[in-house]
Formats: structure tokens, sequence, C-alpha cells
């Protein structure tokens, strides 16, 4: 394969990002418009609008189901695949399912839509992540990770806003219109300038399913689902915490994501160039200052000042997390690489699903808007007691390999640093 030119190297990397930024705006714009949504698709809204928002978070439950389904099926039915050939499709499915969300007539077939348009999720990201390494060469897993993950970020900072902006001004549904736009270009900008790596003819499903057989492997997959449910847990309802707990106007809710998204973009590289160097204590580290700023958070964000410093550090340490996580995946998961990198997504939206569940419980329960950053909390810890299980396990594992062999080379797949 001819070398790929700095400048086609840039953009190829650029539309990687691109599509993780359309990812952004679909997942998150969802919950800056659920007041939005609930109110045109939903019955008795201005009765009360409380338990009427919190049936709405169906939607982003809906979406998570989606990537946790379409994640592991996409990484094993495409095991020989080229990854670019899979990236293709998997953005024609968003540019389709983007545009038909935006059509759908009710609630129940908006919902259904939001499963569909998800499906991709959780491959793209991990195709992405794949391509983004081999692109930038060798050691540059964490980066690479980083580089798929930025897009989503730096949604958070402009698209997310946008979208948010848009679908207040014109109407939730012109979101998802703009969100199929940027697949399109996304879609171009991969066929033409993203190059054609080859699929492994050696691979099938059945190898990529024993990855499965790794107890590693599912640990990580909690740390994911449970350790990062907290940020969704406040994520899923920080427009009612703008607008109900502070006082704020609509208006100010994209100002609040913008600085959520600042705060992710700032963790993500962070995180990237911190777990290249070492996985392991970038998670614990990661968990402790994540866990802090959940507390911060519950205790302050009541204040329009408070507010924004407090999503700040939510966002900046909950996202610190990200590349070493999916980092740690892909190499527990070994030669089945894009099933652990694909996994990933689907931990976190189960994270997703669960947080925004149990927010929407505690909200509806009467203990206010703030409560779900008590959730978190208790997510988070959780999250980290299962890193600290994970290292444990792996730890034993090498220790019983040396005490029944002796010295002996190491395979891959119980290489997934545990301490360098």
């Amino acid at each position: 394969m001819p070398e790929l030119t700095p400048f086609r190297r840039g953009i190829a990397l650029f539309a990687l990002a691109l599509g993780g930024f359309g990812i952004g705006v679909t997942e998150f714009a969802t919950m800056g418009l659920l007041p939005d949504i609930a109110r045109e698709l939903l019955p008795g809204f201005e009765q009360n609008p409380d338990a009427v928002i919190a049936q709405a978070g169906i939607l982003i439950s809906a979406y998570a189901l989606g990537v946790v389904v379409g994640a592991p099926v996409f990484a094993v039915l495409a095991a020989r695949m080229s990854q670019t050939k899979l990236a293709f499709w998997l953005l024609g499915i968003f540019i389709v399912a983007s545009a038909a969300s935006a059509l759908m007539p009710d609630f129940g077939t908006t919902a259904i839509m939001r499963f569909i348009a998800a499906l991709p999720h959780g491959a793209y990201f991990g195709v992405a992540s794949l391509l983004a390494a081999r692109i930038m060469g060798p050691g540059k897993q964490g980066q690479g990770v980083a580089l798929a993950l930025s897009g989503l970020t730096i949604a958070n900072i402009f698209g997310v806003p946008l979208a948010t902006w848009l679908g207040q001004a014109s109407g939730w549904r012109y979101a998802y219109v703009l969100v199929a736009a940027i697949f399109f270009v996304t879609f171009l900008l991969v066929f033409f300038f993203v190059p054609r790596y080859p699929g492994n003819p050696e691979r099938s499903a059945m190898k990529e399913l024993i990855a499965f057989k790794n107890p590693r492997l599912w640990i990580m997959v909690a740390v994911g689902a449970i350790g990062f449910g907290g940020f969704f847990a406040v994520y899923s309802y920080i427009a009612e915490v703008t607008t109900r707990e502070t006082g704020l106007g609509p208006g100010i809710v994209p100002w609040v994501l913008a600085t959520l998204g600042v705060g992710m973009t700032l963790g993500n590289l962070i995180g990237g160039w911190a777990a290249d160097r070492n996985l392991t204590r970038t998670m614990f580290i990661g968990f402790g200052s994540f866990i802090a700023s959940l507390v911060f958070y519950s205790l302050i964000a009541s204040n329009p000042v408070g507010l924004f410093i407090a999503v700040f550090f939510l966002g900046l340490t909950s996202s610190s997390l990200l590349p070493a996580i999916q980092s740690r995946l892909v190499r527990i998961a070994d030669e089945a690489a894009l099933l652990g990198a694909a996994i990933n997504h689907a931990a976190f939206n189960v994270g997703n699903s669960l947080g925004a569940w149990l927010g929407g419980m505690v909200i509806a329960g009467g203990l206010g808007y703030l409560a779900p950053g008590w959730v978190g909390v208790v997510l988070a810890v959780l999250g980290m007691g299962l890193t600290a299980l994970g290292v444990s396990v792996e730890r034993r594992d090498k220790r019983h390999s040396l005490d029944t062999t002796g010295l002996r080379t190491i395979p891959a797949s119980e290489r997934a640093d545990v301490g360098a």
C-alpha cells in the first residue's frame, strides 16, 4: 500500500473523528431536547412535566439498547470484512436511520428509529479507533482511541449545543436532520480519503466469540457499564437541572452543554496520552477524580456559577477514563480487537441506560434533579472497585502461570497492561 501523504492522513483522521462528532450529536442532543420531545409526543406534559420527561427518557434507553445489541453483532459478523468497508456500511445506516428519526409521527415509532440509529454506534467507534491507530502508526492505540472519541467530545462543545438550539428554535426534528447531514459528509470523506485496508480471511465469527471466554473481559465490560453509568445519570437530566434547579432559561442549556464538552475534550486528550503510558494508573486516578467531581456537582450545581464549574470538571474527569477503558478491552480481547473496541461502547451504553433509568427513578420519587449526582457517586465507586478486581484477577493469573509452568512467554491476550 503506498505511503499516505500528510494531507490525506490528516483528512482521513478528520473524517473518522467527524463520524464520532455525528454520533455525539445524535446521542447527546436527545438528552438536551427531552422536554421538547416530551411536550410534542407524550400526553400530560402540562399536568405533570417531571413524570412525562422521565417517561421520555425511554428514548435514551432505546438508543443505549441499540448500541448494546449492535456493537457485538456487527463486530462478530464483520470479522473478515475490510475495516474501511465496514465503516462505509455503518455510516450508511446512520444516514438513513437519523433521517427517519426526524420523520416518525409518534413516540413509539420514534423510539424504534432511535434504536435502529444506535445499532452502528459501538462498531463505528471500534473500527474508527482501530483505523486511526493504523493510520497514526505503531504504539498509538490510546491516541487512536482518543482521536476517534475526540469527535464525540468536541460534539459537546459545538454540535450538541447547536443541535439543541436548533431543536428549541425550529423543532426537535431538525436536530436529527442536522445529524443525517453530518453523517453524509462523513461518508464522502471516508470514501475518498481513508485507505482501503484489507480484511482478514483467517478470522471468523467463532474466533471472535472466543474472546468472551476471558473473565477479565467481562470485568472490564462491567467497569464501563456500571462505573460510567454515573455520568449518564447526571447528563440525562442536565437540561432540567439548568432550568429547574438553577432557575436559568432554556437558552442557557446549550452553554452548559458546551462547557461540559470543553471538559470532555480536554479529558479525552489527557486520557489518551496517559493510557499509552500506564493504563492501570490512568484508570485509578481517573475514577478517583470522577468520584470527586460527582460529589462536587451534587453539592454545588444548584448555583448557576457552580453548575458551570461542576459540569466542566465532570466532563474532564469522566472522559479521561474513556481511552484507558477501551485500550484495556482491546488488549484483553487480543486478536478480536474489533470486538474489544466495539463492546466497550456497548458497555458505556448499558451505563447510559442504567444511569438514565436510575436518575429518572430518583427524580420521579421526588428527590429532585440533583439526586442523580449521588446515584452517580455510587456507580462510580462500584466501577473503581471493579477496576481493582480486574487488576487483581490479572495479576493472580500471571502468578499462576509462572507457578505452574515456570518462566515462559506470556500470550498477548494476557499482557493487558497491569502496571505499565
